[in-house]
């Protein structure tokens, strides 16, 4: 039965997060508080550990899920799961396009879907932001949302530092607009190490 529901859970990802690996994270943090399998911070980490190594969110977390629930078993179900309507999808629309090539109904429905994508993207960013930076979690009750927002001990100074370091050196200092986003991840994990046995 765990494996059933390993790979709907993960299946149900795959088939609604439209837009890529961003995308997925609403989806990610909802599998999360309603089984158990692993913690809103769990979920944070992996996105950090997925941005910089080779592989979208989605299919890390089902790997990364399904091993530690089942163990390889479940790690192959879950990610078969999450990968497995993208295959369908993609081969039901190629078929589609082939035959609807000029349809204009197809284009607009395809045009519908930019939104859409956009809308889970955006999600994603303010809730990853709101959890890492301000301390802000998904599971925080509505009254107690402003109490947390004025609150000036929840926030991550270090974290809204380092985001405004990248935000300058990535957009308007010209020397490193062009560095590959790797070196900014490689920098990035290094001040991470620092501030963690450096105490600060």
């Amino acid at each position: 039965m765990i494996y059933l529901r390993l790979f709907w859970e993960f299946f149900k990802t795959g088939l609604f997060a439209v837009g890529g690996g961003m995308a997925t994270l609403p989806f990610l943090k909802n599998i999360g508080l309603s089984t158990g399998w692993y913690s809103q911070t769990a979920l944070m980490n992996m996105l950090a550990v997925s941005e910089s190594t080779p592989g979208p969110i989605g299919i890390n977390m089902a790997t990364y899920v399904g091993f530690t629930v089942c163990g390889v078993p479940g790690a192959v179900i879950a990610t078969v799961g999450e990968v497995a309507p993208s295959i369908i999808v993609i081969l039901i629309v190629a078929a589609m396009l082939a035959k609807f090539r000029e349809s204009r109904l197809v284009s607009n429905a395809l045009y519908g879907l930019r939104p859409a994508s956009s809308g889970l993207i955006a999600a994603a960013c303010i809730d990853v932001a709101l959890q890492v930076l301000l301390h802000i979690g998904s599971t925080t009750a509505d009254g107690a949302l402003l109490k947390e927002f004025a609150s000036f001990g929840s926030r991550n100074w270090r974290g809204l530092v380092l985001a405004a370091v990248l935000i300058v050196f990535t957009n308007f200092v010209k020397p490193t607009k062009k560095w590959h986003p790797i070196i900014f991840i490689g920098i990035s994990a290094v001040v991470g190490i620092v501030f963690h046995f450096g105490g600060v």
